[in-house]
C-alpha cells in the first residue's frame, strides 16, 4: 500500500531525509528504503528500530516523503502516529531520532519508550 506522507500523521525532517539519501547512495542497491519499526524490548517497554530495506512485505504501507520511500508496517504505524522522525548528530553520535506524542514514559537514551 502506497501513502503520500502528507495525508498521514507522521512527520519526516528534511534532516532525516538527507540521511536516509546518503545512506542508499552508499550501497549498490537503488531499491532500499528505509524501514521503520517498533518492537518489545528496551527500557520502557517498546523501541525504535531502523533499517534499510530492499523487501516489502503484503501488509507493509510504503509512505513517500522528501524524495525518498519509507516501510512502515501497520501495527508500528498506530504507535508512531503523530510523530515526528529527525536525525540527529552531536558530540554523543549521531542517529535518528523520533519525538512521539504517544509515549507516556520515555527512556534518556531516546530508543525507548512506553504507551
Amino acid at each position: 500500500m502506497n501513502i503520500d506522507l502528507s495525508a498521514t500523521p507522521l512527520n519526516f525532517t528534511s534532516a532525516a531525509a538527507s540521511k536516509v539519501k546518503y545512506l542508499i547512495s552508499d550501497k549498490k542497491n537503488k531499491s532500499l528504503r528505509l524501514r521503520i519499526y517498533i518492537t518489545g524490548g528496551g527500557c520502557s517497554g517498546f523501541q525504535y528500530g531502523f533499517v534499510l530495506d530492499d523487501k516489502v512485505n503484503e501488509q507493509d504501507i510504503i509512505i513517500r516523503k522528501k524524495g525518498i520511500n519509507l516501510i512502515v508496517d501497520p501495527i508500528s504505524l498506530q504507535y508512531l502516529s503523530g510523530s515526528s522522525i529527525d536525525y540527529k548528530e552531536s558530540l554523543e553520535g549521531s542517529r535518528f531520532v523520533v519525538i512521539n506524542p504517544n509515549a507516556k514514559i520515555t527512556c534518556s537514551c531516546g530508543l525507548s519508550f512506553g504507551v
